[in-house]
C-alpha cells in the first residue's frame, strides 16, 4: 500500500507513452506535475476522471500543471483510450507494475466480497522541485480536476 508521504521526495519514474516515447519525472523538472493512477482504459470511472481532466486540461495548465496518466495497460490500449475520448496528455504504460508498486499504488483491493490484486486510483500532484505536494486517496473521478485547482489554491 501507499507509504509515500506528502513531503517527501518523488519516486524517480520512466516508462513508455502511448506514442512508443519514453516519459521520465526528470523530463518535468523545474514543472508542477499532475501524475494519476487508474486501473484500466476504457472503463467508465477511468474514462470518467481521464475525460474531466481533458476538459480542464487547459485551465489546469494555466496553473502550471503537467498530467500524465499511468496504468498497467500497454502502449497500444493507451493509444485507443486517447484517440477515442481526445486526451491531450501522456499515458504511460507500466506493463511490469514497476512505477505502480514505487509509488505503492498497486495492492489489495475488494469487489463483491472477492480480494484481487490491482491499481489502488490515486494522484500525486508533484512540485518543481520533485517533492510530493498532495496526494489524493480515491479522487472524485466527474471532479478530479476540480479537486486539484482546489486544493493547491
Amino acid at each position: 500500500m501507499i507509504s509515500l508521504k506528502e513531503g517527501d521526495k518523488a519516486p524517480l519514474f520512466s516508462g513508455i507513452d502511448q506514442d512508443g516515447k519514453k516519459v521520465s519525472l526528470s523530463d518535468f523538472k523545474g514543472r508542477k506535475l499532475v501524475l494519476y493512477f487508474y486501473p484500466k482504459d476504457d472503463t467508465p470511472g477511468c474514462a470518467n476522471e481521464a475525460c474531466n481532466l481533458r476538459d480542464n486540461y487547459s485551465l489546469l495548465r494555466k496553473k502550471g500543471f503537467e498530467i500524465v496518466g499511468i496504468s498497467p495497460d500497454d502502449e497500444n490500449s493507451h493509444k485507443k483510450f486517447e484517440k477515442k475520448f481526445s486526451l491531450p496528455f501522456t499515458l504511460i504504460a507500466d506493463t511490469s507494475r514497476r512505477i505502480l508498486e514505487k509509488y505503492g499504488v498497486w495492492g489489495k483491493k475488494k469487489m463483491f466480497n472477492n480480494e484481487y490484486m490491482g491499481v489502488i486510483r490515486t494522484t500525486f500532484v508533484i512540485n518543481e522541485k520533485g517533492i510530493i505536494e498532495k496526494i489524493f486517496y480515491k479522487p472524485n473521478t466527474k471532479a478530479h480536476a476540480e479537486e486539484i485547482i482546489d486544493a493547491m489554491q
